[in-house]
């Protein structure tokens, strides 16, 4: 991937000088399967652009945090990893900016925060064994850049574009976020029981799978990706499975605790949003998971 080509963003939060212990966090979105999804969203019948169209003029700015300064500086591996992400992000940004425009609405830039070893959020405190994760309350990403060795050694998914999938699947649940679905939803999930719940935050997951292939197709366009960034991308999506990663916790599979899809759908739901750059082809909800 060609990433020293893209725009850095502004919108990357150093805070790798606090550290600390955590707990889980409550509500956020994660790429792993470990994180608590406390909130659902669901397409009822209608395509993303049509959401789109839900959007307020103006959206409430949400409360920053105060401005944090490392004790520590990072460096070597770790700036280039700050460098990757802030490109990836920044493509994200000029895409989503376009999409948004394009069905007459204004796309909200996220900020993305790195951390180490433990960070607040407005969904808790969360220790870096949780993995990526977006927190909805305070629509900011949060990521341990150590996450990337471990998706390369624990997962067996090296790669500049594997590292570009998990930030840009979790700016898709973003994305959801601003298309007003969770609020909408998330009464209805209320009176669900753990089995249907879960099915919805698999149908949820996959889609944010989907608008990350949504940015990969626009990427692949301008000419910012290399021979092989695709598989890259598959093969992550492949490793963080619920099926692959039960079978290798556990040896076996249990498909009602499924959360975020198994291997097969993750791959297909990112391939589906790379192929055809359509966020109307990312309604997992009306159109099965399958």
């Amino acid at each position: 991937m060609r990433w020293d080509d893209m725009r850095q963003s502004d919108n990357v939060e150093d805070r790798r000088g606090e550290g600390g212990r955590g707990g889980l966090p409550v509500g956020g979105l994660s790429i792993g399967g470990i994180v608590a999804v406390t909130v659902i969203s669901l397409l009822l019948g209608q395509n993303p652009l049509e959401m789109l169209g839900l959007l307020q003029p103006a959206q409430q700015t949400p409360q920053q945090a105060a401005p944090h300064t490392a004790s520590n500086q990072p460096s070597g591996t770790l700036d280039k990893g700050k460098q990757l992400v802030s490109a990836v992000l920044g493509d994200t940004e000029d895409t989503w900016d376009r999409l948004f425009q394009q069905a007459g609405a204004r796309y909200e830039r996220p900020k993305l925060v790195l951390f180490r070893q433990a960070v607040s959020s407005a969904c808790g405190r969360a220790s870096s064994a949780v993995g990526p994760f977006y927190c909805p309350g305070d629509r900011k990403m949060y990521l341990d850049l150590g996450f990337f060795e471990e998706l390369q050694q624990r997962f067996a998914a090296p790669g500049d574009f594997a590292q570009a999938y998990v930030i840009a699947h979790e700016v898709g649940h973003h994305v959801q976020n601003l298309m007003g679905v969770s609020g909408q939803v998330h009464q209805k999930q209320q009176g669900l029981g753990k089995k249907a719940a879960n099915a919805l935050s698999v149908q949820l997951e996959l889609q944010a799978d989907c608008l990350a292939g949504v940015w990969g197709h626009y990427a692949h366009q301008r000419k910012l990706l290399d021979p092989g960034d695709m598989e890259e991308a598959l093969t992550a999506a492949h490793a963080i499975g619920d099926d692959t990663l039960q079978r290798n916790a556990t040896g076996h599979v249990v498909p009602d605790a499924f959360t975020h899809g198994s291997s097969e759908q993750r791959m297909y739901w990112f391939k589906r949003g790379f192929e055809t750059g359509d966020m109307r082809q990312c309604d997992t909800f009306s159109r099965g998971t399958s």
